[in-house]
């Protein structure tokens, strides 16, 4: 079996803010609402609660988003994708719920140092005053559909893997010094 690469290999820029590409990271949509098995289900995989609307629950490494009224985003450690999916069918049996690794068709970036929130207001239309910690917000960044929250004194990015190369470049330009806001 081959070892899983990121989108961009790692790639990372130093500007007034640091931009890395991270991964390989595993991600898990689960499609399922009003299951009473749900809430056991997703923390026996991630270690959390069920996020509230435009929530995220970080527990370490994992971490459980709210992406819509019926749909979350499984954040974990990549190697553990297959037995999390194994645990989901499991635990939710026959409840009408689909569970779907989507570790290779996304890309995740962070953005890190005191000026981070300045490299995303010049790309997405996300009040950042008012961006809370631990909320996600599913948003665009210039032209391309991006997930995005606040976590660890910086914020992490989701975007899919084939606009990885495009959005890196979004974030290298707008992080570059001398172009800050303030």
């Amino acid at each position: 079996m081959s070892e899983p690469v990121s989108a961009l290999g790692g790639a990372s820029f130093q500007g007034f803010a640091t931009i890395r590409e991270i991964g390989p990271v595993g991600m898990i949509t689960l499609r399922a609402k009003g299951l009473k098995s749900l809430e056991k289900a997703v923390k026996a995989v991630t270690g959390t609660k069920l996020p509230a609307q435009r929530r995220i629950e970080v527990n370490g490494d994992r971490a459980c988003g709210w992406m819509s009224p019926d749909e979350y985003l499984l954040v974990l450690p990549y190697g553990d994708v297959q037995p999390a999916l194994a645990s989901l069918g499991k635990s939710l049996g026959s409840e009408h719920h689909l569970a779907v690794d989507v570790s290779d068709a996304r890309a995740v970036f962070r953005i890190e140092g005191e000026k981070a929130a300045q490299v995303l207001r010049k790309l997405s239309p996300v009040d950042f005053d008012t961006l809370a910690p631990g909320e996600l917000r599913r948003t665009r960044a210039a032209q391309v559909a991006a997930a995005l929250w606040q976590q660890d004194g910086g914020f992490t990015v989701v975007c899919f893997r084939s606009v990885a190369g495009y959005v890196m470049g979004l974030l290298t330009h707008s992080a570059q010094p001398g172009s800050e806001l303030d």
